[in-house]
This record gives structure tokens, sequence and C-alpha cells, in this order.
């Protein structure tokens, strides 16, 4: 099955099981770009709720295995910065 018919199919599946809260869908969308990012080149990998390093929980990232250490740990040069607009 192709990685977006396995998602889809991964979300209907959570959200005909009821009210589910938005976190619910985080682990399809992790998967489906983790198998997407492995075709890519360099490989990227999906980090969903990286540990709050001063900037807050985002909900997830895109990373390159240069850019993460073996323990799986978002360096701090790589927490996103808040944007403030004008």
């Amino acid at each position: 099955m192709h990685p977006v018919e396995s998602y889809f199919r991964q979300l209907r599946e959570i959200h005909s099981s009821g009210a589910v809260p938005e976190t619910s869908y985080y682990g399809p969308l992790a998967t489906l770009l983790n198998q997407i990012g492995a075709g890519l080149k360099p490989p990227v990998r999906c980090i969903v709720h990286p540990r709050n390093r001063g900037a807050g929980i985002p909900d997830g990232g895109l990373f390159t295995a240069d850019q993460l250490p073996r323990d799986g740990e978002v360096p701090p040069r790589m927490l996103p910065r808040a944007v403030r607009w004008r």
C-alpha cells in the first residue's frame, strides 16, 4: 500500500473512533513523513514533540541524520526560533 493511502486509512480509523485530540493524528503523520523522508537525499526523519528547551514544545520537526545525535534529542542549535512580525 502506498504511504499516502496508509496515512489516510489511519486517519479515517482514528476519526471514526469518536472525538479524539489533535495529537492522536501525530503518529500517522510521523509515519508518513518518515516513509517519504527515508527516500530523500539526505534522508529526513520526523521527530514529534521534541523536548522543550525553552522555546515551548513544538509539534514536530524534520531533521537529517547529521542534525540529530544518537539519542534522537534535538540539539539546541536546531530549536525553532520565535518570529516577530511587524
